[in-house]
């Protein structure tokens, strides 16, 4: 059995690690470029969202300030669309294509897309994996340590279990993120938000956020792996 730092499978986790980090610079690039491009319009992300959100027939789903960069997320339970400060109040590229991003996942609920209504289903689940899983690894490992494989065992086999639903939140993540962007390019266009030579700066915008979703995959995946290694390994 391996445990810590000297645990060997930890080099299956850089790959992955060094691609999450790759993503974010990815994000903070595109995001710093694009949020100093003003648009054609003049339009604000929350004038973009609410475009979009009325287009739908989602009048009723509010639009809010959140607190702090990058903070912009869909509320499904209190259905309102919230924008980092930036996002909110700036006539940028990267305003327009967050915001319509946003915009994209309250469209996605109205219409009870599949992979949101899964992901939603499972998030009570995953919160309790999310915490759980590792504590519950360790105390398994610290056991079969000490000699006793049968609970040891057991307990490991627990948090493999909760891990793995995180595992399965990243992948069924995937879907609703690249629809939720799809939406948003298809609805800067058609209400006529964006003009087609913005089309390709608010699509770097769109991709290099989707990246990290991908890149969060990546992580889990490699660090499921060398969980069912280390299980393998107190036998």
């Amino acid at each position: 059995m391996h445990l810590g730092m000297f645990d060997p499978t930890i080099i299956l986790l850089l790959p992955a690690i060094a691609f999450a980090f790759f993503a974010q610079a990815k994000v903070s690039s595109a995001y710093g470029k694009y949020a100093k491009v003003r648009n054609m319009k003049g339009m604000t992300g929350a004038q973009a969202a609410r475009i979009i959100l009325d287009k739908n027939g989602l009048s009723n789903v509010g639009i809010e300030i959140s607190k702090g960069k990058l903070s912009d997320h869909y509320d499904p339970g209190k259905r309102k669309v919230r924008l980092s400060p930036d996002v909110h109040n700036t006539p940028s590229i990267a305003a327009l294509s967050i915001a319509a991003h946003e915009a994209g996942h309250a469209i996605q609920h109205a219409k009870g897309y599949s992979p949101l209504v899964i992901r939603s289903t499972i998030v009570p689940v995953v919160n309790i994996g999310s915490t759980l899983s590792w504590p519950l690894l360790i105390l398994g490992m610290i056991i079969v340590a000490a000699g006793n494989y049968t609970q040891g065992n057991m307990i490991f086999n627990i948090g493999i279990f909760l891990f793995a639903g995180v595992v399965i939140f990243h992948a069924v993540t995937l879907p609703v993120e690249f629809n939720a962007s799809g939406r948003a390019m298809e609805e800067l266009e058609q209400c006529g938000i964006i003009r087609s030579d913005e089309r390709k700066s608010a699509q770097k915008v769109l991709s290099a956020a989707a990246m990290t979703y991908v890149a969060a995959l990546a992580v889990a995946v490699a660090n499921l792996i060398r969980i069912l290694i280390i299980r393998g390994s107190n036998d």
